[in-house]
């Protein structure tokens, strides 16, 4: 279990952290890593009520956590705002406990804020892009506070890179990076 934290060796001081859900945490780990600023990701579960669940646990739909990644930032390279923008590009904020063929409410949209700011900047992104009607249906993702997050099972992280010839990466994850490598070109690492 991790709480709100300090910055780890190589980290900049001033760096934020988010924690985000938007379906399987494989996709926005994949997305992520490759967004310059991101100094860090990890995969693991938030928001459920059992401490330090397993993958199976969080699978079942019955512990309440959703599947998230837990993304650094250093703000001076990419602020908060910016992270939303291809949080929100990279996943259907629409559709309730549900991304694709993933089903249940651990797949659901999500932001865990850990700050005041970060609460008010998420609920404002969400009415601007509500108020721009770019989806054919209102926005649902949560918004909550951070109360733990709990790093999933080592094989889960850098899962994309690891395993670039697994079926659901081939068909779910490529396209989904390509999409985001296109729409987000100037923001990727060099």
């Amino acid at each position: 279990m991790t709480s709100p934290r300090s910055p780890s060796p190589g980290e900049n001081a001033t760096a934020e952290t988010v924690t985000l859900g938007g379906g399987c945490f494989w996709c926005l780990e994949a997305v992520f890593e490759q967004l310059r600023g991101v100094q860090k990701i990890e995969s693991g579960y938030s928001g459920g009520q059992l401490a330090d669940p397993s993958y199976e646990q969080v699978c079942s739909g019955r512990t309440g956590h959703a599947e998230v990644v837990q993304v650094t930032f250093d703000p001076q390279e990419i602020i908060y705002s910016e992270v939303l923008d291809v949080f929100f590009a990279t996943h259907d904020p629409t559709t309730l406990n549900r991304q694709g063929a993933d089903v249940g409410t651990q797949y659901r949209s999500v932001i865990f804020y850990q700050t005041p700011a970060q609460k008010e900047a998420a609920e404002k992104k969400i009415a601007e892009l509500n108020a721009a009607q770019i989806w054919d249906a209102p926005i649902v993702t949560e918004v909550a506070p951070l109360k733990e997050f709990y790093r999933a099972e080592d094989y889960h992280q850098n899962y994309f890179e690891s395993n670039p010839r697994q079926p659901y990466c081939q068909v779910v994850i490529s396209p989904k990076v390509a999409k985001f490598r296109k729409q987000f070109a100037e923001r990727l690492k060099p």
